[in-house]
C-alpha cells in the first residue's frame, strides 16, 4: 500500500498541548520522517522561529506544513504575513489553508493573492475543505483552486472532512496529481449522531482515531493518491491526549498504528 519513500509526517494538530521544538523531537524520537508546525500568532517570536528551525535541523525531520490561515471576511489578517514569513525562514513545503468568507469571489482573490506569496517564501498552498468552513466539500474546494488556476494553489484531502461531507476515495480518481501537494491521515467512526456545527466540530478536534480503528476507506485513499504524496498524520483525539500525556509516547503509538495500517 506504501512505500519507504513516502514521507510520513506528525501533524501538529496531534500535540495541541506540547510546543513546536516539542513536537518536533516527539516525532523525531518516534520514527516520523516529517512534522507539522502550528503557528500561535500571538506566542510566535523571532526566536520560535530560529529554535524550530534549529529543532528540524538536529533532527533532520522535513518540515511538511504551517497551520494554519484562515481566510476571513473583511480585511486580511497581518499575521498571514508573519506565518508565510516563518515558514519561509524554517523551510517547510505547505501552508495549510481554510475559509470562512461566506462569498466565493473574495476567497477566490484572497486565495490567489496568497498562492503568489506563498509562492515567493517557497511554499505550496494548500486549501482544506471542512464541513465548518464555507468550503464545505471537494466540490467546492476544486471550484476555488480551478477557478483561480495558480501553480502553487493546490487541495489539501482529510479523511475525517472528506468523509462527513459524503466523499469517497473514487472521487479523486483522474483529478491531476498536482492539484495535491499533500495529504492528511487519519481514521474515524463511520457515522455521527448528528450534523450540528458542535457535533462536527467536536469530531475533528478530539474524536479521530488510529488508522485502522475506524470505518474511513483508508486502503482505497492510498491506493488513489500518488504513492510519493507525503502524509500528514492528523489525529486530533481526546483519548489519545488524556492516555497518552507523554508527546514521544503519544508520538510512537500514533506512528506504529500508521504503519501497521499503511502495511509496512
Amino acid at each position: 500500500m506504501t512505500n519507504n519513500s513516502r514521507i510520513i509526517s506528525l501533524a501538529a494538530g496531534t500535540h495541541p498541548d506540547f510546543s513546536p521544538v516539542e513536537t518536533i523531537h516527539a516525532a523525531s524520537n518516534a520514527g516520523f520522517t516529517g512534522c507539522g508546525v502550528w503557528f500561535e500568532a500571538d506566542d510566535w517570536t523571532n526566536q520560535t522561529t530560529k529554535d524550530v528551525k534549529q529543532a528540524f535541523k538536529d533532527t533532520g525531520l522535513l518540515p511538511l506544513d504551517i497551520e494554519v490561515i484562515w481566510i476571513n471576511p473583511g480585511d486580511e489578517d497581518p499575521n498571514h504575513d508573519r506565518q508565510l514569513a516563518a515558514g519561509g525562514e524554517i523551510g517547510v513545503k505547505n501552508v495549510l489553508i481554510v475559509s470562512s468568507d461566506p462569498i466565493p469571489d473574495k476567497t477566490k482573490r484572497r486565495f490567489e493573492i496568497l498562492c503568489d506569496k506563498a509562492e515567493r517564501a517557497g511554499i505550496a498552498a494548500s486549501l482544506e475543505f471542512l464541513p465548518i468552513t464555507e468550503i464545505k466539500n471537494l466540490a467546492d474546494a476544486l471550484d476555488i483552486v480551478t477557478s483561480v488556476g495558480h501553480p502553487n494553489g493546490h487541495i489539501l484531502v482529510d479523511p475525517t472532512h472528506f468523509h462527513r461531507t459524503g466523499g469517497h476515495p473514487s472521487e479523486l480518481e483522474g483529478l491531476a496529481p498536482e492539484l495535491f501537494s499533500y495529504a492528511q491521515y487519519c481514521d474515524g467512526i463511520d457515522k455521527l449522531p448528528d450534523d450540528s456545527f458542535e457535533t462536527l466540530l467536536s469530531d475533528a478536534i478530539d474524536g479521530r482515531l488510529l488508522p485502522g480503528e475506524g470505518a474511513f476507506p483508508l486502503k482505497e485513499l492510498i491506493d488513489v493518491l500518488d504513492p510519493q504524496l507525503p502524509l500528514s498524520v492528523e489525529l486530533r483525539s481526546k483519548s489519545l491526549r488524556d492516555t497518552y500525556t507523554d508527546a514521544t509516547e503519544r508520538a510512537i503509538v500514533v506512528f506504529d498504528a500508521t504503519m501497521r495500517n499503511l502495511g509496512s
